[in-house]
């Protein structure tokens, strides 16, 4: 099994558009603005967004997106505008990782875990 594809709501598709283009995400799919697919530009995964009326409530969705460079990343996406939470920052769960929120209030990760994030010291023995 691979986890082909995440989809988050959004209140605005268009304006989320213009938002995830900014973080790097490749536009494949708008074929109306109630629905678009990006994919990333590293690795096989895609990610749509689809249009809602409602809001999401409580603490909503998390999107983790993994880079070389959280430091560097943060920096370059700062001069585009974004808007960060926290800066890089080393966790003790072994990732350094910068928070934010799109224009819905979902929360973005943007991290670097390395051989960590699946292989981290407590992992599951099979």
């Amino acid at each position: 099994m691979n986890l082909n594809q995440v989809t988050i709501p959004s209140s605005n598709v268009p304006r989320a558009i213009a938002f995830y283009k900014t973080l790097g995400l490749h536009l494949i799919v708008h074929t109306h603005d109630q629905y678009a697919r990006f994919e990333t530009p590293e690795g096989n995964a895609t990610f749509s967004i689809h249009f809602t009326a409602e809001n999401v409530r409580g603490a909503g969705i998390i999107l983790y997106f993994e880079v070389p460079d959280v430091s560097k990343k943060v920096t370059e996406l700062k001069t585009k505008g974004i808007i960060f939470e926290t800066e890089a920052t080393a966790q003790t769960w072994l990732w350094t990782e910068a928070r934010l929120k799109d224009l819905d209030g979902n929360q973005i990760i943007i991290y670097h875990a390395g051989e960590n994030r699946k292989n981290p010291p407590w992992r599951i023995k099979k």
